[in-house]
């Protein structure tokens, strides 16, 4: 049967649809509510189950246009970076030193378990990083582009295996961040310190906020400021392409952020940080729903047992890793306890699963600033760069170089 081609506009209704979904099982199923999963996870899920059943009962298959999904991710991450302020970087210092230390730690964990992995399953140790740090920590881009490089080395199975790991990935980051950080919270009769909400919109503040009438010049600066984060980020992303630096896109839109919202702090100029706030909320929760409605469950079907054993292996080693170590580390406070469900987010999905689930968190308990300071800047900035570095260290190891 011919396959469906769902558009952009469907698509994004369907996405909307997706999240009503899920924040109406959240309400329903005490389950869901207690240990907060992200809306966009149920909702998404559900859909993406559906669309199997579909294919499985000889429908057609079908294919949603994810254009803009890849342009909320940009507007998104462009949020984070206009929330960026050096004086709230300086304030996230040592907390995110020794967090990102704690990653690199953990990205060196995670492939010596996909290693022992393959070996477990008699494959070559090379497929052993896609069930690592690729797949996991690197999430569909980083598992596409090492797909590629494999299959010019002979594995031509790579990209699809890095593929399944980094979908079923994305879902086990969105489920267990929450319980995590629940756990934590509750075992240790947490909650929110006095400067939790610092650098943030306050009490005092919000009733002002709230009587400011939503004007149509409120609205269009900003949109006009985040279309400059995105065409002004895909202008340095291209200069650096030419110049042979591979840098996501989203990072350079959160890097034009930053400089925006810094130069409007020098020269005094108010960036209205809630309307941001709410815009990039939207953002992440549409760009989550698009990305896990969309998954191809059939095509991963041919792998499921390993997959299913790999995923439950590393669900396991970045729980036991946030809960003993991260947590320890960063303190013992409800900060650390947020930190740790944005910590299994970038261990097993990728920033925005992070930042889901930090959200579920703080909407039901309280905000944590320090965790939506530092969590971002090691997924967005750091993390990638420094997989990459242990990937390619990996691969130079001398049991690596065994011929398939």
């Amino acid at each position: 049967m011919n396959d469906l081609n769902i558009n952009g506009a469907d698509t994004l209704i369907i996405s909307i649809f997706v999240l009503f979904l899920g924040s109406l099982l959240t309400r329903k199923v005490g389950f869901l509510q207690k240990y907060s999963i992200p809306q966009a996870v149920t909702g998404g899920l559900i859909v993406s189950l559906v669309v199997l059943a579909i294919v499985l009962l000889d429908g057609p298959k079908i294919i949603f246009d994810l254009s803009l999904r890849d342009l909320l991710l940009l507007a998104f991450f462009s949020t984070i970076g206009l929330s960026a302020k050096f004086a709230r970087l300086k304030a996230g210092g040592k907390s995110l030193l020794i967090l990102l230390v704690c990653a690199m730690v953990f990205l060196v964990v995670q492939n010596v378990t996909g290693v022992l992995m393959a070996k477990l399953l008699g494959v070559h140790p090379g497929i052993g990083l896609f069930a690592g740090s690729i797949s996991f920590a690197g999430g569909h881009g980083t598992a596409i582009a090492w797909g590629n490089e494999a299959k010019a080395a002979g594995f031509d199975q790579a990209a699809i295996i890095g593929i399944a790991f980094a979908t079923f990935g994305l879902v086990a980051g969105g489920i267990i961040g929450g319980p995590v950080a629940e756990r934590l919270i509750k075992k240790n009769n947490l909650a929110p310190g006095s400067d939790a909400g610092k650098g943030m919109m306050t009490k005092k503040d919000a009733p002002k906020t709230a009587l400011e009438p939503v004007t149509m010049q409120r609205i269009m600066t900003t949109i006009f400021i985040l279309a400059i984060c995105i065409s002004v980020g895909d202008v340095v992303n291209r200069l650096f392409f030419d110049a042979g630096v591979k840098l996501p896109g989203f990072l350079t839109s959160m890097i034009v952020g930053i400089a925006i919202t810094n130069f409007a702090d020098v020269f005094k100029k108010e960036i209205r940080q809630p309307d941001f706030d709410r815009v990039g909320e939207v953002a992440l929760q549409l760009f989550l729903a698009m990305s896990l409605m969309s998954m191809d469950l059939n095509a991963l079907s041919g792998a499921m047992g390993a997959v299913m054993l790999v995923l439950f292996v590393q669900v396991l080693v970045v729980t036991l890793f946030a809960v003993l170590l991260v947590f320890r580390v960063m303190g013992k406070t409800y900060d650390a306890a947020v930190i740790c469900a944005g910590f299994t987010g970038l261990g097993l999905g990728a920033t925005p699963v992070a930042i889901a689930n930090m959200n579920a968190i703080t909407s039901k308990y309280g905000p944590s600033f320090k965790a939506f300071l530092i969590v971002p800047l090691v997924g967005a900035f750091f993390i990638d760069l420094v997989n990459a570095m242990v990937i390619k260290f990996f691969i130079g190891l001398p049991f690596m170089q065994v011929a398939m």
